[in-house]
């Protein structure tokens, strides 16, 4: 019997996570070549309400429990492992998320499963599957080969098209009871983040700055590109740090992750902590004086000259281009 790909749905604050989208394109692709049944999970409050809109999915398991909104990683382990042992499902997709973080390593280590974390690639091989993790920040790529098909897939935010997971098709939905242990830890309350002005990761063209901005005056030449292009300014950690941006504009691993169409780079050295915020953005254009500097390396474009003298040159450059 064909064992079924598992996906582990996510959902917060009332709605599913594009990551679960993600996961659910990148599980169809495989079930195809594998020729089995895609499946998922869905856990908490309004679980069978928002499971409607997992259509990819061949077939949802829901457990509708407001004792499961961000339940404790165990508690969400245990419970996919009992559906694992009741569907037979050889591989289990589940979020690389603040949501779904600890999961995959307990469910792993629970189910007797191999786990590979931080996959941006999967593809088929036979009977196999390859999966590309990405290790230190995206600086080293790993394949791991899943032999016999089977394993625990921690899946990277923004590796897959949310819109192959997408679909106005209803799956067929099954309601499962399941005891829900009492954790160690508990979710007390959701914390709203201060509002800012401007949401980067909405953004198709960001101008991003960096520490070769020199100081805070030359971020106003950021800000009038940004406007000529239509788009917003965004900085890496030793701008926010300075105080010169607020902190949610801040791109890298410790502030926010985006993957607009054009990412400019001005004055940015390009440390993996900032890249693994940025690097699936569809063009990067880096402009830096040190021809040595990581972010040519995964640049697009790049120029080897002075941001604060290359921004009011490009800024009239398209104003004149636009009329």
């Amino acid at each position: 019997m064909a064992k079924p790909i598992l996906v582990l749905a996510e959902q917060l604050r009332g709605g599913i996570s594009d990551i679960t989208y993600e996961m659910l394109g990148a599980g169809r692709a495989v079930a195809q070549a594998l020729g089995v049944p895609l499946e998922a999970v869905l856990l908490g409050s309004r679980a069978s309400q928002l499971a409607s809109s997992l259509g990819a999915a061949d077939k949802v398991f829901v457990a509708d429990n407001p004792e499961l909104d961000l339940a404790a990683p165990e508690t969400v382990a245990e419970l996919v492992k009992g559906l694992i042992e009741k569907t037979g499902a050889g591989i289990v997709l589940v979020g690389c998320t603040n949501v779904s973080l600890g999961i995959g390593s307990i469910l792993a280590a629970r189910s007797q499963m191999p786990l590979v974390n931080f996959c941006r690639a999967i593809k088929v091989d036979g009977g196999a599957l390859i999966c590309t993790s990405q290790l230190f920040g995206g600086k080293i790529l790993s394949d791991v080969k899943l032999a016999d098909g089977r394993g625990i897939i921690g899946v990277y935010p923004g590796a897959f098209p949310v819109e192959q997971g997408r679909t106005d098709r209803t799956p067929p939905i099954e309601a499962i009871e399941v005891p829900v242990q009492p954790a160690k830890i508990k979710f007390k309350q959701y914390i709203e983040p201060e509002t800012g002005d401007v949401d980067i990761t909405k953004q198709n063209v960001l101008v991003a700055v960096g520490r070769g901005i020199q100081t805070q005056d030359n971020v106003q030449l950021a800000e009038e590109l940004a406007q000529a292009l239509g788009g917003a300014v965004c900085a890496s950690r030793p701008v926010i740090d300075q105080g010169w941006l607020p902190l949610t504009r801040q791109v890298g691993k410790s502030g926010m992750t985006v993957k607009p169409r054009v990412y400019l780079a001005f004055g940015i050295s390009g440390a993996p902590e900032h890249w693994e915020g940025m690097q699936n953005s569809q063009c990067i254009i880096a402009i830096n004086t040190d021809p040595k500097a990581p972010i040519f390396d995964g640049a697009h474009y790049g120029a080897v000259t002075d941001a604060v003298e290359l921004l009011p040159i490009l800024t009239e450059k398209v104003k004149t281009r636009k009329g």
